[in-house]
């Protein structure tokens, strides 16, 4: 049975959230000439070349800093983690191996992809969100974990 907490259902921030991401990934393709892939902007850096440092650098100090300036005007909303550090390191691994086969994330291909109506992207999401699915089903109701 699911339980769906209505008190803390904000349509309104997930909405103002889903513009803003909207605006960031047209902004950085219209003014860069590239795709808002977290992944493939952070596997830039493994290998990096004298003209894509900066502004990877740039975009990732964005991701990172704006929650700390979010803690400057408010509480940052809970979060709950029901799980211990071997099973967060090997998710981790498991979505980076999946985002190097996958060539690309949610970012990439969810947000930026479908947007711009690409079957590759649609194929790429639709595995990903199925191979979500079936993670917690069989963690939750074949393991029980």
């Amino acid at each position: 049975m699911i339980d769906i907490a209505w008190s803390q259902f904000t349509p309104g921030s997930a909405l103002a959230g889903g513009v803003m991401i909207g605006l960031a990934a047209a902004s950085f393709l219209l003014l860069n000439g590239r795709i808002a892939g977290i992944s493939g902007i952070l596997g830039g850096l493994l290998i990096p070349t004298k003209l894509d440092i900066l502004w990877r650098v740039a975009f990732l100090a964005g991701i990172i800093g704006a929650p700390l300036l979010w803690m400057l005007a408010g509480d940052l909303p809970p979060i709950e983690i029901n799980a211990g550090y071997p099973a967060l390191v090997i998710a981790g691994l498991l979505v980076g191996i999946g985002t190097r086969y996958g060539s690309g994330c949610t970012s990439g291909h969810g947000v930026c992809g479908l947007s711009r109506l690409s079957l590759r992207s649609l194929v790429a999401t639709l595995s990903f969100m199925a191979a979500g699915f079936a993670t917690v089903f069989v963690a939750r109701h074949l393991i029980g974990a």
